[in-house]
């Protein structure tokens, strides 16, 4: 149906705030297409000149995206804080909801008995003079990393409020607007969605079974990337792993890439099934971010970040001027949960029963004559021809799964299914309905093999 919404204004500024104003409220929902330049102008009596100039504003804030023949549209996730009625609609009763992308609440730790230890402990309020990082967590996050071989030699760390906070923090700090990032096509969506908001050019780079290809991330670099976002495991939304080969020939295309950043995204940690080959140190500048989020709690917003100095004293610097620091008690909360063997316990259940779900689910596609992927985390990303018809008949058939739309550049369609919330028992019927809705038996060339 055809956005109604009429986009007012004389100036660029107020054009681009008239958009804007129509994001925020839903009367221009993600996707929809703004008129083109040359017929906006002369709706406003205004020149081409002035459209183009807001349209480049919102360009470059990530507000909306250029789609080729299709124009100028909404991007999927504007940097806009909706209003309550325009934000995401529940998903309808007698739907399972596999498109979050979440981890399973009943398999995550129960942080009650660590909070009520916190409390009881011998500890007292920080202050604004002596907080920061807190060392006993500084100390055991770098024998973990160490432990899976990080080389930390000449590496300093610090703390985020999460994974996407720290690649922020390192973007902003290395990079300025209009530089080029290299990142995974298909990608994490909220990583591509910053990059857009902060006015830079991604670069895509394919992605298999084994991560960022070479040729892939070759070609980024003599396209001018400065900076490069890899996912080390359980890659969102294709779950690829980067494995010892794969790492080996990435370093051999970074050894010569000069001040190129290198930031790596471990965001599943302790979760993943496969052995870390990390890339920190193939370059000058690196960073090293794991979150603790999906093993832990999404609630939990802290991610340790390790980098060569330089790299690590920007992020700290410019957040000391900001937020400051990551809470405290945050710190010392997952210091507690770190140190606790029946929570470590539960944490390599969880990954057992993910990679339990995960691989049913494959199994019961491929004996379908249906091709997917998921080498590891908790999404399967399946092949389609057309994501629309795709997420279409599933919603009929009671399931709401992600357009792949959300996470490609340039690589073929899909969708991801997240298989946190998906029984065993489920499993068939699932099955069932992603044959019928794909397609039994298609293929679509590039897909890559089940895993």
């Amino acid at each position: 149906m055809p956005v109604q919404y009429q986009i007012t204004g004389q100036r660029a500024t107020d054009i681009s705030a008239s958009v804007e104003a129509g994001v925020r409220t839903g009367a221009l929902p993600a996707g929809a297409a703004l008129p083109p330049v040359r017929e906006l102008a002369r709706r406003l009596a205004v020149s081409p000149a002035t459209v183009a100039k807001a349209y480049q504003s919102l360009r470059q804030r990530g507000v909306v995206e250029t789609a080729g023949r299709n124009g100028t549209r909404v991007r999927a996730r504007p940097p806009v804080a909706l209003s309550r009625a325009a934000r995401r609609p529940p998903v309808p009763p007698g739907v399972r909801d596999l498109s979050a992308g979440e981890p399973d609440r009943r398999l995550l730790p129960d942080l009650g008995p660590q909070l009520r230890r916190l409390a009881a402990g011998a500890w007292r309020p920080a202050g604004y003079t002596d907080s920061g990082t807190v060392p006993e967590l500084v100390e055991l996050a770098r024998a973990r990393l160490a432990a899976d071989g990080v080389p930390l030699r000449d590496a300093e760390l610090t703390v985020t409020g999460g994974a996407l906070d720290g690649i922020e923090r390192l973007l902003t700090a290395h990079l300025r607007p209009g530089d080029r990032v290299a990142v995974e096509d298909p990608g994490w969506a909220n990583l591509l969605d910053l990059v857009a908001a902060l006015g830079l050019e991604p670069v895509p780079v394919p992605v298999d079974d084994d991560g960022p290809t070479e040729a892939g991330l070759r070609a980024a670099l003599a396209d001018g990337a400065r900076a490069a976002v890899v996912t080390a495991r359980a890659h969102n939304p294709t779950g690829a792993a980067v494995t010892r080969a794969r790492a080996a020939a990435l370093r051999r295309v970074l050894r010569g890439a000069g001040d190129v950043l290198v930031v790596e995204d471990d965001h599943a940690a302790e979760l993943a099934p496969v052995p870390l080959h990390a890339l920190a140190g193939a370059t000058r500048s690196w960073a090293f971010l794991r979150s603790v989020a999906k093993p832990y709690g999404p609630d939990l917003r802290l991610a340790m970040l390790a980098g060569d100095p330089a790299t690590v004293a920007r992020v700290a610097g410019r957040m000391r001027l900001g937020t400051g620091w990551v809470s405290t008690v945050l710190q010392r909360l997952v210091v507690r949960m770190w140190r606790d063997g029946e929570v470590a316990a539960v944490v390599a259940r969880a990954g057992r029963e993910y990679d339990r779900r995960r691989g049913g689910l494959l199994a019961a596609l491929a004996e379908r004559g249906v091709t997917a992927r998921g080498r590891t985390g908790i999404n399967v990303w399946v092949p389609v021809a057309d994501e629309t018809s795709a997420v279409a008949r599933l919603r009929e058939e009671g399931y709401a799964v992600a357009p792949g739309s959300l996470y490609r550049l340039s690589s073929p369609p899909g969708i991801r299914i997240t298989v946190a919330g998906v029984a065993a028992g489920d499993v068939p019927a699932l099955a069932g309905a992603v044959s019928r809705a794909v397609g039994a038996g298609d293929r679509f060339p590039g897909a890559g093999s089940s895993r």
